[in-house]
């Protein structure tokens, strides 16, 4: 592994005094009343207006009490952040609302409208969530991001004044390693000698249908440990490891490591009188083991049995202030029960499980919290002078500044050349922007699963090097092997290779995209992917949008222009993906000019306080592009979404509107019917998604009462006759453009891709699609027919 080094950032860590143990245990009693209370509050108090269970899952909340307690009330600090797994969300709104964060009514409100959300999620929740969680695997993946992403930013001189670096922790259900997301990140944490990176497993051996696999914790050893992390087991706590030394202990202890998983858990449910029974059963013929069960009453041998590593509070705030000091990446493997202090505690239905109003009210005997009183933050605490101390003590994160003012964005000049293709273009542009020393050259990193060279990066990265912890030489260069690529690595580099992995693709671009939020300093990331392949890493894509991160996604190629490449390489969805992905605008322009653009409109949306992400779905095909400067209102059209290339006369019985790479088509079937259809209009559309959505938009405001609303693509339309026809054509799914029928009753014939393609070349794919310039014609001159509406009734 490569060795630490000096131009990588060390976390910054002071060591605290140990909060009072008796008073931590307390608030660690208290946390687990209130995660507790506020599920049974929604799913029992709370009117229900649609019958539907709330849920909220008390249990999975309760394995992870202990551990939550030990670093929001000692171990965290101000400059770390942390993922929570997805179900203990309960424990985190607990803990803030005892920390004075979130205000009451926010707990009252849990999983309801404008309450605590059921999943932490940085853009829904009112109070400060670092990583949303909820989707499994991908918020414990995002903090081996965020760590690169930190890297970056502190190598790169950007963590100025008293930023300190921190440790990116991941709080993770143990089920959560059944995603292969997980083990593709760990494989990129190795590549980038990730570090100040803790991920602490709640190991409770039960998943949301059963319980786990046995020894599943020496696969889970292997695994980290062969990409260099510490793994630091907590098995035992304080009590059963003090019973190792006394009568029949090394035995007991000896008989739960190789108790079978599902065993532990019926036993723990069970309680007292079944671990006696079973003891005996196994070890009775173990000197020492009458005297060691005559110790213990059922209660006393029940709590001794379950006595974890993972709800011990001194053996866990033990393993994390040994790990303190040392910035390798840790794996802590926490055992736990699913459960634990509930009577649901290891049955292995307990998942979506809820405690009854009966069992609700004994265990809130059992917490001594009086009646009334339940959401009273000391309520039943016989010291809460020592509690509040605690609370207070504990490590506040400063609030954040206001957001750094947006990066001047200066005018792209679409680059030269008679035949481009989109791609080439966004290639040329930014060796362009790759030459300027300007605020916006010097924030832009670019990143790639392995297709740097095929998405024409190389010329950014031959000029501002790639990402990498310590100066790295290019080989080729240095024994003068010609080669047109130089990758030179080091600290200052600003592109991020990545291997062929695209969910570790939108999981980096979406912390390099918040590192605003993260570290006070803006970043602009740019990445760039085959088209197809947006599939395969959707589900990473839709969790950066939705943790609000800013970048900017190209694909290319895309389509079945892509030709010989074959079915596997070729997209057709895609365009529907960029119109309905939330916090995505997705453009998909033919000629560089219209790129140029959208790619500077793309860098101050990616700024703008109600700005997101951008997409571009590019082609490699080269385009004759049209001599022409645009005009002002080709401009705006360009950004609104549509323009038209040529404006119908009033008279018009036909329009042609075409999306990216089949210009070419649309243009020579236009040619084939001026003769018929002299004043027939051409409509560019630049964005699908960003016309939709105006006119979803104006609809809506019209039916708020706004009667004058309106929208780019209704301006547009209200140049054609209602009566004339459309046909719409893509190299993608028809439906992108099929609405525009509807905007003002056209009649349309929506031409596009509906099938998987195959190998073959351009006129062939076109022609068996259906997006030829024959095909045009052909749908152009098919006779003008209303939707049918059935017969009347009678």
């Amino acid at each position: 592994m490569t060795p630490p080094l000096a131009s990588r950032p060390t976390a910054v860590h002071s060591a605290p005094s140990r909060p009072d143990p008796v008073a931590l245990k307390a608030l660690e009693r208290k946390v687990l009343w209130l995660s507790t209370w506020l599920i049974h509050n929604a799913n029992h108090l709370r009117p229900s207006r649609d019958g539907l269970k709330v849920g909220g899952h008390q249990s999975s909340s309760a394995s992870v009490v202990s551990l939550m307690t030990a670093l929001y009330f000692h171990s965290l600090r101000p400059q770390d952040r942390i993922a929570v797994k997805p179900h203990a969300s309960p424990v985190m709104h607990a803990i803030q609302y005892l920390l004075g964060h979130e205000d009451r009514a926010q707990l009252e409100r849990f999983r309801a409208l404008g309450g605590a959300q059921s999943y932490p999620s940085r853009t829904k929740d009112k109070v400060d969530v670092d990583f949303s969680t909820g989707s499994v695997g991908l918020g414990v993946a995002a903090t081996l991001f965020a760590s690169i992403a930190q890297d970056y930013v502190s190598a790169h001189g950007l963590m100025a004044g008293d930023r300190e670096v921190g440790r990116m922790i991941a709080l993770m259900g143990d089920a959560e390693l059944d995603e292969g997301n997980v083990y593709e990140a760990l494989l990129e944490g190795w590549k980038h000698d990730v570090r100040n990176l803790w991920w602490i497993i709640d190991y409770n051996r039960q998943s949301l249908d059963g319980v786990v696999n046995d020894e599943l914790f020496h696969k889970i050893e292997g695994f980290f440990s062969n990409v260099g992390w510490n793994v630091v087991t907590l098995k035992f706590g304080r009590k059963l490891e003090a019973a190792r030394h006394g009568p029949a202990g090394e035995a007991v202890l000896n008989w739960i490591e190789t108790c079978p998983n599902q065993l532990y858990s019926a036993l723990t449910f069970k309680g007292g009188a079944a671990w006696r029974d079973r003891l005996k059963l196994d070890l009775g013929s173990t000197g020492g083991l009458k005297s060691f069960l005559d110790q213990h009453d059922d209660a006393a041998l029940s709590d001794l049995m379950t006595n974890l590593g993972g709800h011990d509070l001194e053996t866990i705030l033990d393993a994390f202030a040994a790990a303190d000091a040392d910035e390798t990446p840790h794996c802590f493997v926490a055992y736990t029960i699913k459960g634990y202090g509930l009577p649901l505690q290891g049955h292995k239905d307990n998942h979506a499980g809820l405690m009854n109003p009966t069992q609700l009210a004994e265990f809130q005997r059992l917490c001594a919290v009086p009646a009334g009183q339940e959401w009273e933050p000391m309520a039943g605490l016989t010291d809460p002078a020592a509690v509040r101390r605690i609370l207070q003590s504990a490590p506040l994160r400063p609030k954040a500044g206001p957001p750094e003012p947006p990066l001047p964005v200066a005018p792209i000049a679409p680059p030269a050349g008679e035949e481009l293709s989109t791609q080439e273009a966004f290639g040329k542009i930014l060796f362009e922007l790759a030459r300027e020393k300007t605020p916006l050259s010097e924030r832009i990193v670019t990143t790639s699963p392995d297709v740097t060279v095929s998405t024409n990066l190389s010329g950014w990265v031959n000029r501002r090097g790639v990402f990498h912890s310590s100066d790295r030489a290019d080989t080729f260069q240095d024994e003068k092997i010609a080669s047109p690529q130089k990758w030179r690595m080091g600290p200052s580099g600003q592109h991020i290779e990545l291997g062929i992995a695209e969910n570790n693709l939108f999981l980096l671009l979406g912390q390099l995209g918040l590192a605003d939020r993260f570290w006070g300093e803006r970043l602009l990331p740019i990445g760039t992917v085959y088209d197809p392949f947006i599939n395969r890493g959707l589900d990473a894509l839709i969790y950066a949008c939705y943790q609000g991160a800013r970048f900017m996604i190209t694909a290319t190629p895309s389509g079945i222009t892509l030709a010989a490449e074959g079915g596997a390489h070729q997209s057709v969805n895609t365009p529907l993906i960029g119109m309905a992905q939330d916090g995505l605008s997705y453009f998909e322009p033919a000629y560089a000019d219209e790129l140029a653009l959208v790619m500077g409109w793309a860098f101050e949306h990616m700024q703008a306080d109600k700005g997101g992400s951008v997409y571009l779905r590019l082609t490699t095909r080269s385009l004759e592009q049209l001599p022409r400067v645009l005009t002002a209102g080709q401009q705006s059209g360009v950004i609104d979404g549509g323009y038209w290339l040529r404006r119908p006369s009033p008279s018009t019985t036909l329009a042609i509107a075409y999306t990216g790479a089949v210009a070419p088509e649309v243009h020579a079937a236009t040619r084939g019917l001026l003769d018929r259809n002299p004043g027939m209009g051409v409509l560019a559309v630049t964005s699908p998604d960003r016309l939709y959505s105006g006119w979803k938009r104006a609809q809506e405001r019209r039916v708020d009462g706004d009667a004058e609303a309106t929208c780019a693509v209704e301006r547009l339309l209200n140049d054609l006759p209602p009566s004339a026809a459309l046909v719409s054509v893509l190299d993608g799914h028809p439906a992108t453009l099929s609405w525009l029928g509807a905007v003002q009753g056209n009649p349309i014939q929506a031409l596009g891709v509906e099938t998987f393609g195959q190998s073959a070349d351009l006129q062939d794919l076109y022609r068996l699609h259906r997006i030829d310039a024959q095909a045009i014609l052909a749908a152009a001159r098919a006779p003008l027919r209303r939707p049918w509406r059935g017969p009347a009734s009678a």
